[in-house]
């Protein structure tokens, strides 16, 4: 009777411990690991060329997407401890800056000053003074405006209240910019740079978080975009993770994280997406916006910012969710095209879902970094 007792209560906790693994962000199916799926968006990174947000033509520049997926890729690099595609990763900067200096953006809008958080990153894994000086260069053009360049009134006004000449009140701004911001600070170990971002960061709960947690595209704009909503939860994510914690607007900046966190948590669907218009039922799952809250789910259960018991299984679901989208390509599909604010739900629920968008494989890397993280 008493070796029935013992099988029995060690088979129950044997279930108990294979229940858990089931929903923990450490153990997966064959095939979803971070370390698979970041490996393999990494690699079509590196075999895909410069891209003009899905367009036949050839950029201009380099695009803010491509960047997103670049860093993600570098990070992801760097917690994988994989040295050769940090490797190719590296080169294929160094191309850029010697063969194709044409494709480097001049630092004059957020979507273009985001680059500098490319040779930051290789900065801080490589310590090479030359990546040191160009991402630099990026974060404090984005406060110090040249002479040559006359500012409208409203951006005068900006900075006269310490911000970004940049500034434009669109939700994407707080991804574009506390990113740049936040990598000079950990390139540097100077405060100011984060000390901007948080400031800035500030402004823009004041101004569009809406009392359940979310955040309009603009002021003039009352939808809550899945991935524009993204960029903030993303963004706050990637502040939070330097930002001091006795730092002055910490508290705040918090606040409104955990409250958009809470909001999500209530409209992710069963199968774990996120809709294109959050809140709208007859909106379509998205996989941008659903990879970029995972991503800063992930975060804030990894940095004990969110209650473990309730926001893993939600991050689980989430990543588990995106994947069912992945192909064996190595592209996921269902990602909106790039979006500009309007004043229009037709607008938005009309938008292209494209496939193998850098919008959407740029949230697989932060995912699987985030996931590979401890």
């Amino acid at each position: 009777m008493r070796q029935i007792l013992i099988f029995t209560v060690a088979v129950s906790l044997s279930m108990i411990s294979f229940a858990h693994a089931q929903a923990d962000l450490k153990h997966w199916p064959k095939g979803t690991s971070p370390e698979e799926i970041g490996q393999r968006v990494a690699q079509r990174f590196i075999e895909t060329p410069h891209t003009n947000f899905g367009k036949p033509t050839p950029p201009k520049n380099i695009t803010y997407s491509e960047v997103c997926v670049w860093y993600g890729a570098l990070t992801f690099a760097k917690e994988s401890g994989n040295k050769k595609l940090a490797g190719q990763l590296k080169d294929r900067f160094d191309i850029l800056i010697k063969k194709e200096a044409n494709l480097i953006p001049v630092p004059d809008h957020v979507d273009r000053t985001v680059f500098g958080a490319i040779p930051l990153e290789l900065y801080q894994q490589t310590k090479q003074e030359v990546y040191f000086a160009i991402g630099k260069n990026y974060a404090d053009k984005q406060w110090n405006t040249p002479d040559s360049l006359k500012l409208k009134p409203e951006l005068q006004e900006y900075l006269r209240k310490g911000l970004s000449w940049q500034t434009r009140l669109w939700i994407d701004d707080m991804y574009m910019i506390t990113l740049i911001q936040s990598q000079a600070t950990r390139a540097t170990n100077n405060t100011v740079y984060i000390d901007r971002a948080a400031n800035e960061m500030v402004v823009y709960l004041n101004s569009l978080q809406r009392e359940n947690g979310l955040f309009y595209h603009a002021p003039d704009v009352p939808f809550f975009w899945g991935r524009g909503n993204g960029w903030m939860a993303a963004g706050c994510a990637e502040l939070l993770k330097t930002l001091p914690k006795n730092h002055s607007q910490r508290a705040k900046i918090m606040e409104g994280y955990k409250k958009m966190m809470a909001t999500l948590l209530q409209y992710q669907d069963e199968t774990g997406m996120w809709k294109q218009l959050i809140d709208d039922p007859q909106s379509w799952p998205e996989t941008s916006c659903t990879g970029m809250f995972t991503f800063a789910i992930i975060t804030g259960v990894k940095n004990g910012w969110l209650d473990k018991k309730l926001y893993e299984p939600a991050a689980r679901k989430g990543w588990l969710a995106l994947l069912t989208y992945f192909d064996k390509n190595g592209d996921i599909r269902e990602v909106c095209q790039g979006t500009n604010k309007k004043n229009d739900r037709q607008y938005y629920l009309d938008r292209a879902r494209l496939t193998g968008d850098m919008h959407g494989q740029a949230p697989l890397l932060w995912c699987a970094t985030a996931l590979l993280r401890n």
